[in-house]
């Protein structure tokens, strides 16, 4: 372990968080929603932007555990990390241009190329997001790491936050999708540039035999999930139509209970069957933790997607914000979104030790809650940025006071593994609220789809009220 740390390292140890980041924000809430719909119109665009949030959300839980256990095990001379960044860089500047040119085709031959290209995004990216997480385990001596990750907080939210939203958001904004995705390509070069100054020393002890049986666990893990997302929609979608066509009075309304029931059902059903699969018999003697990653699930699957279908959100309630037009305003709320989790999260450890966790995790659920529906009723768009800033103190709030209970739960010989088992929920998340979700909105509309999500965060307070105690045993 490199244990001389110069001021720099600081920087160059974390720089990468903000290529990672600024990718993010810019694919997934902004150039790939507004090119679905460019390509299919208004009719389906939620239901084909959920579909393939999902596929490549399941693909990125698959490529990041693997390529983190490979680069664990990596001799390469050039270190154990940055090689696997290097090559995650150049997959990514390639599937951009690739990306780029996607934007002058029409129709469903422009989706299924988008879709392939958005997939092997997640791919290459996470290629690069397994080997980044490994830089300060590696290098950083524990008694700095806390030093080290504030700055990985730094360079992970705010700072690409406001890049995106004052130059990136702009572009798109503009409809410049070529300018937005060059700038992306330069960030990621200079990113990469600074991260290659990481003196990384090559594994010296020959690795151990690789055990794949983590991983095996994983892809069934997935599937499992996966085809229960892909179940709960269909019968969402069956039930919607079928309500549909009768034309009740009360019809947006029920096709409102039966997506949320289905999310619920995903959510709930998903969790089961991933810890089954990873513990088997022994998920009863762990019910706290179950449900703790139900919490975990729920809330995060209205915050997650809050952002997926903000640009969508904005075309409907603002007529001048058709389009492109809607990718600035988008990105301005994303931004005191997250600058605001970065506030909160600095004090949410310190009253997490004060009030306990699970008081800390019940008050962001209410304060995003009141925030996302603040939002929902704003009449402009100034009204939105302060409700924005709400919301972003109660997702602050979680990420912490969550993840202590969590530690807190879990049994303390097998903590790994069982907190490995809970990481299926951040892309879970994205999953259903998506794919579920995505088919509502394109018949009820986004106000309503933001409502499940608002109730989806109240359900994450019944989940936590089933936490009883602290450890499981």
């Amino acid at each position: 372990m490199n244990k001389v740390i110069r001021w720099y390292h600081y920087i160059t140890y974390n720089i990468y968080w903000f290529a990672l980041t600024a990718r993010s924000q810019v694919l997934s809430p902004l150039i790939v929603p507004l090119l679905i719909q460019r390509f299919v119109g208004e009719a389906a665009k939620g239901e084909l932007l959920g579909n393939m949030r999902l596929w490549a959300l399941m693909a990125a839980v698959l490529v990041q555990a693997l390529m983190g256990l490979l680069s664990d095990q990596s001799t390469s001379k050039f270190g154990r990390r940055r090689p696997f960044i290097v090559a995650g860089t150049i997959g990514e500047i390639i599937i951009y241009i690739f990306i780029g040119f996607t934007a002058g085709m029409e129709g469903m031959t422009g989706y299924w190329f988008l879709f392939l290209l958005y997939t092997l995004s997640m791919v290459t990216a996470n290629t690069a997001h397994a080997a980044t997480q490994g830089i300060i385990p590696d290098l950083v001596p524990e008694e700095k790491r806390g030093r080290f990750s504030g700055f990985k907080a730094l360079f992970e939210l705010p700072l690409p936050l406001i890049f995106v939203s004052f130059v990136i958001g702009k572009m798109v904004s503009s409809g410049n999708i070529w300018a937005a995705l060059i700038t992306l390509m330069v960030v990621l070069i200079i990113c990469l540039l600074l991260t290659l100054t990481i003196k990384e020393e090559p594994l010296e002890q020959k690795p151990t035999k690789i055990d794949w049986n983590p991983i095996i666990r994983l892809v069934l893990m997935t599937a499992a999930f996966t085809v229960i997302i892909l179940a709960s929609g269909f019968f969402v979608r069956q039930i919607m139509n079928f309500i549909l066509e009768e034309e009740t009075s009360y019809g947006h309304l029920m096709v409102m209970v039966i997506g949320l029931l289905g999310m619920v059902v995903a959510i709930g059903v998903g969790v089961w069957s991933s810890i089954y699969i990873s513990i088997g018999q022994k998920i009863q003697d762990h019910q706290n933790f179950t449900w703790w990653v139900v919490n975990r699930l729920a809330f995060l699957a209205g915050s997650t997607n809050l952002a997926g279908f903000l640009v969508f959100f904005l075309q409907e309630r603002f007529v001048e914000l058709q389009g492109e037009k809607a990718a600035g305003p988008a990105a301005s709320i994303t931004m005191f979104i997250g600058i605001f989790i970065l506030i909160s999260a600095v004090p949410s450890g310190w009253l997490t030790d004060r009030f306990g966790t699970k008081k800390i995790i019940l008050i962001s659920a209410i304060l995003t809650t009141l925030g996302t529906a603040l939002v929902l009723l704003s009449p402009t768009i100034s009204w939105m940025y302060a409700a924005g800033c709400l919301v972003g103190a109660g997702i602050g709030f979680f990420y912490a006071s969550n993840w202590a209970l969590g530690t807190e739960i879990v049994p303390k010989d097998q903590a790994g593994k069982f907190l490995g088992i809970s990481n299926l929920a951040g892309a879970g998340a994205g999953a259903v609220g998506a794919y579920i979700g995505g088919p509502i909105a394109d018949q009820i509309g986004y106000t309503n789809l933001m409502t499940i999500y608002v109730v989806l965060f109240l359900f994450s307070i019944l989940a936590l009220a089933k936490i009883k105690g602290k450890q499981s045993q």
